[in-house]
């Protein structure tokens, strides 16, 4: 009987358990060098990719008025709308803050008074006592307004930023005007990228659209809401509603501060809880479970993925990553995973109970119309 002879691929294949650990490893190794240098760089990255989404949301509105004045003027038009957008987001910020600082300097005299109010209670519901302790050393009013104050101080420090950002969208948006013949020249080569780079941007608009529509909503609502429960400056904490709206799932946490601590100060112990109960009711329900529903389906992202680049890109790239962490992962998708045919298989895990078909199936990437860049 003759030895069996060896197969030509036994040896191969006993080498390949070794070759998946080796490349889960570098693949590993890659991912954290990857995330460190964007930790390392998202004082620079942070702002960069804001200028680009302010700019493409504007795009629409400078292209036209570029059919009705000129190009130059559109532009300028364009450029003037940003300016204005962020200064005016930033003066809401900076009120409201202002307004808080303000008001807790008021209630100096009553701050103790509350403050043991607030111990007798949570002894009562069997807090224990060092327990106790804690939280009312935590609530000292003069600890609470020196942050604030450092908040305050913080904002002004972040002008440098904000210019930066301002003259990333000037000259964002002059070269926007040849971006069209740009991405039709690259569509000839890769139809795909350009796809998935248009799926971003249509993606990153309907976001902040819904993100907007939801804002004025409960900014509506807790602003009738607390000027009910008779909450000083019931106007701010709505105006500060609408702006924490922009950070997904836990913005309204950020919102309920102010308003909670001056009903605690301005009156008892019941109208902050009538005020934290309020802003469950119509905060958690419609930020919470509504408007992540809405924005995934709208962009093709399952909610619990939102939650998660929401916990991601704000440990990445701070504030910035907070506010944009829903087009910071349309963004990655659409380079990372629809830009490849071969990776189109993940987008239904990607986008949970989202209509795929919104995202394209795939298949029709080689029919690309380059006018579809514009």
């Amino acid at each position: 009987m003759s030895p069996r002879t060896q197969s030509p691929e036994e040896p191969a294949s006993s080498w390949q358990p070794q070759v998946r650990v080796l490349a889960v490893l570098l693949g590993s190794a890659a991912v954290v060098v990857l995330v460190a240098g964007l930790q390392a760089a998202s004082s620079i990255l942070g702002p960069l990719f804001l200028a680009m989404v302010l700019t493409i949301v504007v795009h629409p509105a400078r292209n036209w008025l570029a059919q009705r004045v000129p190009a130059g003027v559109a532009t300028a038009l364009s450029i003037i709308a940003v300016v204005v957008g962020i200064i005016g987001l930033g003066v809401c910020v900076v009120l409201a803050v202002a307004r808080f600082a303000t008001l807790l300097s008021t209630y100096s005299g009553v701050a103790k008074e509350r403050v043991d109010d607030l111990t007798d209670w949570l002894t009562r519901v069997g807090i224990g006592t060092d327990e106790v302790l804690k939280i009312v050393e935590s609530f000292d009013l003069s600890n609470l307004l020196s942050v604030v104050s450092g908040a305050l101080n913080g904002m002004f420090g972040v002008l440098s930023t904000v210019v930066f950002i301002l003259a990333l969208c000037l000259f964002m948006a002059i070269d926007a005007t040849a971006l069209p013949r740009q991405l039709a020249s690259v569509s000839r080569r890769r139809p795909g990228l350009v796809d998935a780079l248009s799926s971003f941007s249509v993606g990153t608009r309907r976001y902040l659209l819904v993100s907007t529509v939801f804002g004025l909503i409960v900014a509506a609502l807790d602003t009738v809401a607390l000027y009910l429960l008779g909450v000083p400056a019931p106007l701010v904490w709505g105006l500060l509603a609408f702006l924490t709206n922009y950070i997904p799932n836990v913005g309204f946490v950020i919102g309920l501060i102010p308003p909670a601590i001056l009903a605690l100060l301005d009156d008892d112990l019941a109208l902050m809880l009538a005020v934290i109960a309020v802003y469950c009711l119509l905060n958690v329900v419609i930020q919470s479970v509504i408007q992540p529903k809405v924005v995934g389906e709208a962009v093709g992202l399952s909610v619990t993925l939102t939650f998660l680049s929401l916990i991601f890109w704000s440990w990445i790239m701070g504030p910035i990553g907070a506010v944009m962490a829903v087009p910071f992962t349309l963004f990655v998708r659409a380079v990372f995973v629809e830009a490849d045919p071969a990776k189109r298989w993940l987008m239904p895990l990607i986008a949970g109970s989202a209509p795929v078909e919104l995202l394209g199936d795939g298949d029709d990437l080689d029919d690309v119309d380059p006018q579809r860049a514009e």
